[in-house]
């Protein structure tokens, strides 16, 4: 039966769509996809006996793996491609995003202001100079390169703190698979040498602009030790990277422990002679220690301890000859120390700022003191330190701070601001502290006052209150029937912060209502926040979700039957044991990228990162993963709703056989006609890299699906 159950929506060869009516009616797709074989494999965990039909998939050499992937895709792009209403939607998502520039990260280095851009029209994001006199000129521009066939992704880039040179990596078809290029900025010239595997990029350049510190990842790409055992290295600007000078690895310095899993950065800053290097891995925390810069480069140097991970200093920053410490020991919220970069010393550090009502995230470097970023359950806020005294800076409306860009040589900063119907954009305060906009993005030709966005909070079973905004145009009635996308993410202490999207407004138009829930195990409320939906607490996240859907329908917003929900990367716990736990709750769900079978995390490339979620080293560690595991919750014979998968073929942080296996299992067990499609872009990882072009097809993608399956009339089949 199980065999039987796999062909759950062949009938004919046609997937089904609910008219309005609720009547079930056929979108002809004339072929069908290949049906993923079983072949179990049976895992002992601590006496815990495991089954697991599609381990095959995890060999990307198999033979049927790239044959499974394409017909499922040509089957999802049918299916889809055959709603009514998706066309239209598509061309108004491109339209609209289209019409919108997006500038990423803006770098004041010397006279010159580095800023990457995605500019109106174009397809991906390049990277420009501003020169002190206004002119502007393309340093990058991948969307002229090819690398064999693949599209080029601008990965990461890092100037010289005078502006002179410039280090940036390049990766193909969204792999992150960076190799390291420089660039002498005056002439444009690229300097012969390349450097492969640095994934991670620059740490710090040093102060004469002479070379810089970068990660090196030396194992096998594509395999589970690939992101083990890193180095940290200086290279000389003009020498063979062959030669380049090993500066921390494990087992290098007996001062500096290191795990398999961590990763050492050096981090430098203009006009300070001291150094930091820090160890970190997938938590917040970090293990931080202080040198003198020119002593350490010579290998003469003495390393001065300052924290461990067990001291939860979570940020950090010099200011000449002071180190400020961002810790959460004791306050969960944070607070500011203060201590000597040349002879640190934690115990004795004095409070700068204490712990207050707001989360205290980061701290940054200007010449005229420190801007402090400040997060309160998903909004953001920035205050400046100036010798003893905080001041607020006032913020041209509430939303996301998502990227504070300062310089030690200059006064004041850059922000880039964004609310959930304000378009993003480079702002500027001044040494006053007023905040203006730069113009460096252009606000589009877009008028969001047709919408509205609220925010609202919903009752956990634990009593707790979940913050959740809701995006719709205004108008909405509570009427029980409004087509409702909600999503979630809660991991590694990550905010879900407002995010404003042109793509999303024709989802808006047609009726839609997005819905942004700040489940557990982000960062909106802090460190207590990470930890109440984390490892053993990590149920706390996906129910999280189901109560803000509940809150919903009794709210009248929405209904079972109207109501999709959605999760991307670590999403994709969320999302999937909310759909495994509760499947009767929803019309709809996606898992994008999503992270769907952890207990298998041994075999991926991203094994690095399992702080967040284990590792499994017993019994109680390996039942804590299989309760967070959707792959392992599906259960045969359940009705499950429709069910759409995202996956990228090059994606380095969630193999691909997580979607794959969770679909194919799905398929297999659902005892409903829902339909459950594949969507592979084998041009694609993780989506970091991926074209304007192709995320607006995954948004329409994604948007008319939940728009077909919660019934609205223009995207069902007459």
């Amino acid at each position: 039966m199980q065999t039987d159950r796999r062909t759950f929506l062949m009938a004919g060869g046609a997937t089904l769509a609910i008219s309005t009516s609720g009547r079930l009616m056929a979108i002809p797709v004339a072929n069908k996809p290949m049906v993923a074989r079983i072949e179990p494999a049976i895992d002992d965990y601590w006496g815990a006996k495991v089954t697991d039909n599609y381990r095959w998939m995890e060999n990307s050499k198999d033979r049927d793996w790239l044959p499974f992937l394409r017909t499922q895709n040509d089957f999802t792009r049918a299916t889809i491609d055959a709603i009514p209403g998706r066309k239209a939607l598509g061309e108004r998502i491109s339209a609209l995003s289209g019409d919108a520039a997006t500038t990423s990260k803006v770098v004041p280095a010397g006279d010159w202001l580095f800023y990457e851009q995605r500019p109106v029209g174009a397809d991906n994001f390049k990277l420009f100079l501003r020169g002190p006199d206004g002119t502007v000129r393309a340093l990058i521009d991948p969307t002229i390169m090819k690398i064999g066939d693949a599209h080029v992704s601008l990965d990461w880039w890092e100037p010289s703190f005078d502006g002179k040179h410039l280090a940036y990596g390049l990766s193909p078809a969204g792999s992150e698979a960076s190799v390291l290029h420089i660039m002498e900025v005056a002439t444009g010239t690229i300097l012969p040498e390349r450097i492969e595997k640095t994934d991670w990029g620059v740490t710090g350049w040093l102060p004469d602009g002479s070379g810089f510190f970068y990660i090196a990842f030396v194992n096998e790409r594509g395999t589970p030790q690939f992101y083990l055992n890193s180095e940290n290295r200086l290279h000389v600007l003009g020498t063979d990277p062959k030669t380049d000078k090993l500066m921390v690895k494990r087992g290098q310095w007996p001062q500096i422990p290191m795990e398999e899993t961590q990763a050492a950065f050096i981090a430098t800053t203009e006009g300070s002679s001291s150094v930091l290097i820090g160890v970190v891995d997938s938590r917040t925390e970090k293990a931080l220690w202080t040198a003198d810069l020119a002593d350490f480069v010579s290998g003469k140097g003495v390393v001065n301890p300052v924290c461990g991970f067990d001291d939860l200093i979570v940020a950090q920053a010099i200011d000449k000859d002071d180190l400020y410490l961002l810790s959460n020991k004791g306050n969960a919220r944070g607070r500011l120390l203060r201590t000597s970069a040349k002879a640190p010393e934690l115990t004795t550090a004095r409070e700068v700022v204490p712990e207050g009502q707001a989360v205290l995230e980061d701290v940054h470097v200007a010449r005229d003191g420190l801007f402090l970023s400040f997060m309160d359950g998903g909004i953001q806020s920035l205050s400046r330190l100036s010798g003893e005294k905080v001041t607020p800076i006032a913020m041209p409306f509430d939303g996301a701070i998502d990227g504070v860009f300062t310089s030690s040589a200059l006064d004041g900063a850059y922000l880039r601001l964004a609310g959930w119907l304000e378009p993003s954009g480079i702002w500027r305060i001044d040494a006053a502290g007023k905040v203006a906009d730069t113009g460096i993005t252009p606000r589009p030709p877009i008028d969001t006052s047709p919408y509205e966005a609220k925010r609202a909070f919903a009752t956990a079973k634990d009593g707790v209150k979940i913050p959740y905004t809701l995006i719709y145009r205004k108008g909405m009635k509570p009427s029980g029937a409004n087509p409702v996308l909600a999503t979630g993410y809660g991991a590694y202490q990550y905010s879900a912060t407002p995010r404003f999207g042109a793509s999303l407004l024709p989802f808006l138009d047609a009726g839609g209502v997005y819905c942004n829930a700040n489940v557990r195990g982000g960062g909106e409320y802090g460190r207590d926040w990470h930890k109440a939906g984390q490892k053993a607490t990590k149920a706390n996240t996906w129910r999280d979700l189901i109560a803000v859907c509940e809150t919903l329908i009794v709210d009248k917003v929405t209904s079972p039957k109207h109501l999709a929900i959605s999760g991307t990367s670590a999403g994709g716990v969320t999302v999937g044991r909310a759909l495994t736990e509760r499947p009767e709750l929803f019309a709809a769900a996606i898992s994008d990228v999503g992270w769907t079978n952890p207990i298998r995390y041994v075999v991926e490339q991203n094994v690095s990162d399992i702080d967040e979620w284990g590792p499994m080293v017993d019994a109680a560690s390996f039942k804590i993963m299989y309760d967070m595991d959707a792959y392992q919750a599906i259960k045969p014979g359940t009705s499950y709703p429709a069910v759409l998968c995202v996956t990228g073929a090059t994606d380095p942080r969630v193999a691909p056989w997580h979607v794959a296996k969770f679909a194919a299992r799905l398929q297999a067990a659902t005892s409903s006609r829902n339909p459950v499609l594949l969507r592979v872009d084998f041009d694609a990882g993780h989506g970091v890299g991926s074209t304007r072009t192709q995320r607006d097809a995954l948004t329409a993608d994604i948007h008319s699906f939940v728009l077909w399956r919660a019934g609205v009339k223009a995207f069902q089949p007459v």
